[in-house]
């Protein structure tokens, strides 16, 4: 049988991408892209011709099993995403999960995720702490606020642009205007940015500059 490739790519620097990442993608037989025209981007730029195939949220459901068939069949497939890696607040969970209840080969390439510089740059405590992704748009989203509001471990979230200044104020009435919090964007990009301090002092300075690029949001624990 064949092997899964799990693939990370760039969040913003094509400098992060690393030898063994192109290395892989020139040599398997299909690439799984969130997004064939971003990746169509990126293989170009690193000289790939690998055949790629379309493979996200929206069809990964009805697409998983004929990928199982085709590493069954002896072929390799690396998965990537838009951006960092794969199954992390993207697509790549239910493919890996098959894959392993199948006895395919599964390996992750180390390479960029967001989270993990937003963390470390934070100047908060990363000794233990709890990745929470996106928060719930709607339905739970209040009651896994309250539930954290008791979390003593440093907490990382993602969030949009157009929704930072509601989140903020929802953090502000669930964790307390003084609770400490880091927010980076554009993170490896030309305008990275990363703003340090109270609940209320990062809302206030967001409230006052336009907002690009995707977000991590860390925020201290519960004393």
């Amino acid at each position: 049988m064949g092997k899964l490739y799990l693939v990370p790519t760039p969040i913003g620097n094509l400098g992060d991408m690393t030898f063994r990442a192109v290395e892989v993608l020139k040599e398997v037989d299909l690439i799984l892209a969130e997004d064939t025209r971003t990746s169509g981007k990126l293989l170009k730029h690193f000289e790939i011709s690998t055949p790629m195939k379309s493979y996200h949220m929206h069809n990964e459901h009805q697409s998983t099993e004929g990928v199982v068939q085709v590493l069954k069949s002896g072929d390799n497939v690396a998965l990537i995403s838009d951006a960092g890696t794969p199954a992390i607040s993207d697509p790549g969970f239910l493919l890996t999960r098959a894959c392993v209840s199948e006895g395919i080969k599964v390996e992750c390439l180390p390479g960029p995720t967001a989270f993990v510089p937003a963390l470390v740059n934070s100047g908060l405590p990363n000794d233990r702490f709890v990745f929470e992704g996106f928060l719930p748009a709607k339905k739970g989203r209040q009651t896994r606020l309250k539930a954290l509001s008791e979390e003593t471990r440093t907490m990382v979230f993602y969030e949009s642009p157009h929704k930072l200044l509601k989140t903020l104020t929802q953090f502000s009435e669930y964790f307390g205007n003084d609770r400490l919090i880091s927010v980076s964007r554009e993170i490896s990009k030309v305008h990275e940015e990363t703003v340090r301090g109270s609940i209320s002092e990062v809302k206030a300075h967001f409230e006052n500059n336009i907002l690009k690029g995707e977000i991590v949001v860390v925020v201290a624990g519960k004393k």
